[in-house]
C-alpha cells in the first residue's frame, strides 16, 4: 500500500503483505471426527491419537488452503511435514459458543498425484478436569474431535475439497500414549509408525474414524454440539525462545535437577541415545524446597512428561523429542532414568506463548528495578498462552477476570495485546450472555462458584475494553463490547442498595493483600464493600462515556442502551468535567493519546481511608459530585 496526500504527493510502496481470510464458503463440508472407539469403556478420558487420509491432486494446482478446528488440540501434517509452526491449536475458547479455526496456505506441501494428510489429536483444555481440592471434574467433553477441510484451486478454475469424514482412519495405538494440560505427556517412541502421514502408508491396522455429530446418539463418546468456527484473531501460540541448562544440581536425595536460571513457561526438548524401552521422566517445578524439587505448589498437577526410547542399537543415532500438547511453568526440572551421564547440551527449555509483538521497554540505573521489570515481563509471557491466566504451573491456569482487569494497562504497554485480549473479550461477552449480564470470575467459565456479581472481577467487562481503546484507539472493539459493558452496568444497578452503594454481599475484595494471613488471602485490610462501591462507580463511569467514543456506528436505539442512562445513574451532574489526557509510548517514535475524564464523589476520602460511614450517599441515594481533574503520563 501507499498513501496519497492532498497535495498530490505519494509515499513509496510499502513491503508486500499477504492476508489470508477465514472460512467464507458457508457451512463446513467437513464432519467432526474423533479417534476410533467401539465403547466409552475402551479408552480413558481425553485419549490422544492420530488420524489420516489419502487423496489425489490433479495437474495445474494453483492454491491449496487448509482450514481446521477442534474440540481439543491438534497438529496437522501433509506428506510428512507439519503445515505450520504453531502449537496448541486452536487454543481455548468458550467451546459451547465459539471456536477458533486456523487458515493455512499449504500449496507448497502438495504434489500432483497421491498425497496424504495426518492429524495428531489430543484433549487439551477440552477434556481437562476443572475444580479445586480433589473435586475436579470434566467440564466440556470426554474425547477430542477435529474438523479438517482442504480447498484446492486449479489454474483452469476448477475446485476440489478434501474434508474429514468417516472414510478417514485413526489409531490410539500410536506413540502418543497420554496427554493432559495439567498431567503432562507420555510418548513411547517404540510405537512410532514411520511414514504415517505419507501416501501409500499401510493403515490396514487402523480403524475408521468416529463421527462426532454433536448428537446424543453419536458414535463419538461424550459428543457435544459444535459452535460456529470463526477465524482466530489472537496471534498464534508458538515456540518463542530457547534457554540452555544453567546448572546441573544433585539434590540431598541424590536426584538430578536442571536449573535453567529463569522461571518460564513451555516444555523441554531432549536429545538422547539408549536402549529400547528405557523410560525417561521429566518433572517440572518453579522452586526448590529443602534442596528438592518442590511439587507442593502444583497441588494435583503432575506436570510430568515421559519419553520411552525406541532404541535400536549403537547405529540408531540420537532420538529427539518435545511434547506436543502440554506446557509447564518451571525453572527447575528433575530428570530420572537418563541413560549414562547427562550432558547439559542434550536438554533445552522451549519457551511457549502467544506470539505478540513487543512494544514497551523499561531500563534504569538500578539493577534490582530492572530485574523486577524482567520478572513482570516473564510473568506476562507465561500467562498469555491461549488466554490471560492467573498461573501457568498448578492445576488451575484459568482466565481469572480480576487478574487481567488489573494487569491490562501493563500488558498493553509491554506488548501489542489487542488481538489477544480482543479474542478473550469475545468469550467474556458470550459467557456473560448466559448469566443475565453477570460476568463470571473466570473466562471461559469452568467453575461453578460465585455466580453473583463480584467487584473488580466482573469489571473486566468495562475496564479492559477501555484500556485497549486508550492504548490502540480501536473504536471497533468498543462497538463490539458495548453490549457486554451495558449488561454488566445493568447487573451492577440491580445489586445497589437503597443508599446507592454496593455493599453487604460476598466479595473477593483486595485479594492477596500482602498484609493478609497466608491461609486467608481474602482477609484484606480494605473492606470488600469499599472495593465494590469504588468499582461500581468506575464501571458506570466508563459505560457513560460519550457516544462518539462508545457506540458502534450500526447501533440503533432498540439494540443499545444510551450512555446517558449510566451518566445519570453514576453522577447527579451529567456535565463532563475537564478532559484529562493519557499518553502511552507504544514504540520509541510513536505515541497514542485519548481523552478521558471521571467524576469523583466529594466523599471519596472515606473510600480511601476505609471508613464504613459514607455521609451523603446514604442520605441522598447518590454521591454528591465534584469535578476533579486527573491526569497521568506514562513515559
Amino acid at each position: 500500500m501507499r498513501v496519497s496526500g492532498n497535495d498530490g504527493g505519494t509515499t513509496a510502496w510499502s513491503a508486500p503483505l499477504a492476508l489470508a481470510g477465514g472460512y467464507l464458503e458457508g457451512p463446513w463440508q467437513a464432519e467432526a471426527i474423533g479417534l476410533p472407539v467401539l465403547s466409552r469403556a475402551e479408552i480413558p478420558l481425553g485419549q490422544p491419537g492420530q488420524l489420516r487420509h489419502e487423496f489425489t491432486v490433479g495437474p495445474g494446482l494453483a492454491k491449496a488452503t487448509l482450514f481446521a478446528t477442534a474440540h481439543g488440540v491438534y497438529q496437522a501434517e501433509i506428506n510428512g511435514s507439519e503445515v505450520d509452526d504453531q502449537v496448541l491449536k486452536p487454543g481455548w475458547t468458550a467451546y459451547a459458543d465459539r471456536l477458533n479455526h486456523e487458515t493455512t496456505d499449504v500449496t507448497a506441501l502438495l504434489k500432483q498425484g497421491a498425497n496424504a494428510i495426518g492429524v495428531w489429536l489430543a484433549g487439551g483444555w477440552y477434556t481437562e478436569k476443572y475444580g479445586f481440592h480433589g473435586f475436579a471434574t470434566p467440564f466440556y467433553g470426554e474425547q477430542p474431535a477435529v474438523k479438517v477441510e482442504l480447498h484446492l484451486e486449479y489454474a483452469d478454475g476448477t475446485r476440489q475439497t478434501v474434508a474429514s469424514g468417516p472414510e478417514w482412519r485413526g489409531t490410539t495405538a500410536g506413540p502418543l500414549v497420554s496427554s493432559g494440560i495439567y498431567a503432562g505427556e507420555s510418548f513411547d517412541a517404540r510405537r512410532i509408525e514411520a511414514g504415517w502421514s505419507l501416501p501409500d502408508f499401510d493403515d490396514s491396522r487402523w480403524l475408521p474414524a468416529s463421527v462426532d455429530s454433536g448428537a446424543a446418539d453419536s458414535r463419538a463418546p461424550g459428543s457435544k454440539p459444535w459452535a460456529e468456527a470463526t477465524p482466530a484473531v489472537a496471534p498464534p501460540v508458538r515456540r518463542i525462545e530457547e534457554l540452555p541448562v544453567r546448572e546441573i544440581l544433585t539434590t540431598p536425595s541424590g536426584a538430578t535437577v536442571l536449573d535453567f536460571g529463569q522461571n518460564l513457561v513451555g516444555r523441554l526438548r531432549i536429545r538422547v541415545s539408549g536402549d529400547a524401552g528405557r523410560r525417561i521422566t521429566l518433572r517440572h517445578a518453579e522452586v526448590l524446597e529443602d534442596g528438592e524439587l518442590s511439587l507442593r505448589p502444583l497441588r494435583l498437577a503432575a506436570a510430568t512428561d515421559s519419553y520411552t526410547l525406541a532404541g535400536g542399537g549403537e547405529d540408531s543415532g540420537e532420538e529427539e523429542w518435545e511434547p506436543r500438547f502440554t506446557f509447564h511453568g518451571f525453572r527447575y526440572a528433575q530428570v530420572d532414568n537418563w541413560p549414562g551421564e547427562l550432558d547439559p547440551a542434550a536438554i533445552t527449555a522451549v519457551v511457549v506463548h502467544n506470539d505478540m509483538r513487543r512494544t514497551g521497554w523499561f531500563e534504569c540505573s538500578d539493577p534490582m528495578l530492572n530485574r523486577l521489570h524482567e520478572n513482570a515481563l516473564w510473568g506476562m509471557r507465561g500467562n498469555f498462552l491461549a488466554l490471560p491466566t492467573d498461573c501457568p504451573q498448578r492445576d488451575e491456569r484459568l482466565g481469572w477476570t480480576g487478574d487481567i482487569q488489573v494487569f491490562s494497562p501493563t500488558a498493553s504497554y509491554l506488548y501489542d495485546s489487542l488481538g489477544f485480549l480482543s479474542s478473550w473479550l469475545q468469550d467474556l461477552a458470550l459467557e456473560q450472555s448466559h448469566r443475565n449480564g453477570v460476568v463470571p470470575i473466570v473466562v471461559p467459565a469452568v467453575l461453578g462458584m460465585l455466580e453473583s456479581p463480584v467487584a473488580a472481577w466482573g469489571d473486566a467487562a468495562t475496564v479492559v475494553p477501555w484500556v485497549l481503546f486508550e492504548r490502540f484507539g480501536d473504536l471497533g472493539l468498543l462497538g463490539r463490547q458495548y453490549r457486554s459493558m451495558c449488561d454488566w452496568a445493568d447487573a451492577l444497578l440491580r445489586v445497589r442498595d437503597s443508599s446507592g452503594l454496593w455493599q453487604g454481599q460476598m466479595q473477593l475484595g483486595d485479594w492477596l493483600d500482602p498484609a493478609a494471613p497466608p491461609d486467608k488471602p481474602g482477609a484484606a485490610r480494605t473492606h470488600g464493600d469499599i472495593v465494590a462501591s469504588a468499582y461500581l462507580f468506575r464501571s458506570l463511569d466508563l459505560t457513560a462515556k460519550p457516544r462518539p467514543c462508545w457506540a458502534p456506528t450500526t447501533t440503533t436505539a432498540n439494540t443499545q442502551p444510551s450512555p446517558k442512562t449510566y451518566a445519570a445513574r453514576s453522577s447527579p451532574n451529567t456535565s463532563r468535567p475537564p478532559a484529562a489526557w493519557f499518553r502511552m509510548r507504544k514504540r520509541p517514535t510513536r505515541w497514542l493519546s485519548c481523552s478521558g475524564s471521571a467524576r469523583i464523589p466529594s466523599n471519596a476520602r472515606h473510600l480511601v481511608t476505609g471508613s464504613r460511614n459514607w455521609p451523603g450517599w446514604a442520605a441522598t441515594g447518590s454521591p454528591p459530585g465534584s469535578s476533579v481533574r486527573r491526569s497521568s503520563r506514562t513515559p
